[in-house]
């Protein structure tokens, strides 16, 4: 699927990412995004691992930045009217906040949060709808960021002037 989604393709749907990787019908690439389970979490970390060891380097950087998609209806979780750079004004969309790690030999993200606004936060009926864990409290792009860069430094990634990485 990842092949597939990189590749220069006209549509990118199951039928063509299946038709891509050499499947005869869409039912692998159907079944990967609506039906496995499998954890988000061990993914990040495993990615993150494979660009440390593939691009990292003396001087490496983490780098935070934020962007939206822009959505419409109020069912996707965390979509609300809100500030998006992707389209240069307030309009209904999704706001998330990832890291990247950023070296001389390339750069990739990392991690990621998604920005869940307080009006969501303090409807538990909506989170529960739309499958927001139970509990999650509000927190503000800033806290996500530093969230995850403590998440990555635990990981022991180094980055940063003077590392020896």
């Amino acid at each position: 699927m990842l092949l597939g989604l990189l590749a220069e393709l006209p549509r990118k749907d199951c039928w063509t990412l299946a038709e891509h990787a050499g499947d005869r019908t869409p039912g692998e690439m159907q079944h990967l995004l609506s039906r496995a389970v499998w954890d988000a979490d061990a993914v990040r970390d495993d990615l993150r691992d494979y660009v440390v060891e593939h691009v990292g380097q003396s001087g490496a950087a983490l780098v935070v930045d934020e962007t939206g998609a822009l959505k419409k209806g109020t069912s996707t979780v965390a979509v609300q009217r809100q500030y998006t750079g992707t389209a240069g004004r307030i309009e209904n969309s999704q706001v998330a906040v990832f890291l990247a790690y950023s070296s001389g030999a390339g750069h990739a993200f990392i991690d990621r949060e998604l920005y869940l606004p307080e009006v969501w936060t303090a409807d538990v009926e909506r989170c529960r709808a739309a499958g927001v864990p139970q509990g999650r409290a509000f927190a503000t792009k800033s806290e996500l960021a530093t969230r995850m860069i403590i998440r990555v430094l635990d990981a022991g990634v180094g980055a940063g002037v003077g590392d020896r990485r």
